[in-house]
């Protein structure tokens, strides 16, 4: 028999032709404010436009909480976070009365339903403010750091340690057999959607030998003929997906049940 598969084919984040990256920060008069609390981004429940500089004065934002992000066309962006609440409560709770009809949404549920443009600047300020939540003290040492001029950077004043935002690369692979492309449904996923293999780096590697390591242990195959296909940003949180095609190489398809709930040749 025939089955209709659900495929997951992940949506394409694409840094916009107008937008231009800044370091510095800019006084603008009404800038695009990206306020996240977590990994949810503050917008207008209707609309999903961004909150404006009085949302920003009521929930007791300061300027130099803010941090640079860009511009969008002649529009200044930057970002900023509020602390989550405790176990338990949700963010809205940090909106208070909450007049404006405010609400905070996960980026992911933002696919399709804002603006490209805007969603993709949401994913860049997501990874600059959670960098700047999780690194306000030294990694080593403990003491707290202050940010470099120049650079996307912070720095310990006692011990001289420097961090950088984190960019975790991942690979993606769609392998192909004949006329045939083999997809997987991973035991995690919470849909039950197929799609082509994935996993992250380890220390040491390049791409192509994590590509290799991944297949034969999720599905038990060898590859050969990888070919690098694209990549794009993931900021869930902070991934960098670099795609390829292989071809199967040998090798029955026996799936580490760990990590994959079912492979098959479609």
């Amino acid at each position: 028999p025939r089955y209709r598969i659900p495929v997951a084919w992940g949506p394409m984040l694409k840094t916009p032709a107008s937008f231009t990256p800044l370091i510095a920060p800019q006084s603008h008069p009404a800038p695009a404010n990206f306020i996240f609390c977590g990994d949810e981004l503050l917008v207008h429940a209707d609309s999903l436009a961004l909150p404006g500089p009085d949302t920003a004065e009521a929930l007791g934002l300061k300027d130099a909480q803010f941090y640079p992000v860009g511009l969008l066309g002649d529009r200044y962006c930057q970002t900023a976070w509020l602390p989550r609440p405790a176990a338990g409560i949700a963010a809205a709770s940090l909106l208070g009365d909450n007049p404006q009809g405010l609400a905070f949404r996960k980026l992911r549920a933002l696919f399709g339903a804002m603006d490209d443009d805007v969603l993709s600047v949401a994913g860049r300020a997501f990874q600059i403010s959670d960098w700047a939540r999780t690194h306000r003290f030294c990694g080593s040492c403990r003491s707290p750091t202050t940010h470099v001029a120049g650079e996307r950077c912070v720095k310990c004043p006692a011990c001289g340690l420097m961090a950088y935002p984190r960019i975790s690369p991942a690979m993606m692979v769609l392998i192909k057999k004949g006329d045939s492309i083999l997809l997987a449904r991973h035991a995690a996923s919470p849909a039950p959607f197929f799609t082509a293999l994935a996993g992250f780096l380890e220390a040491g590697e390049s791409v192509e030998e994590a590509i290799h390591r991944e297949v034969q242990e999720e599905v038990g195959l060898k590859v050969r003929n990888i070919t690098y296909f694209g990549s794009q940003t993931w900021p869930f949180p902070h991934s960098l997906m670099i795609a390829f095609t292989a071809e199967y190489d040998g090798g029955d398809i026996t799936v580490d049940e760990n990590e994959i709930a079912e492979a098959r040749w479609f």
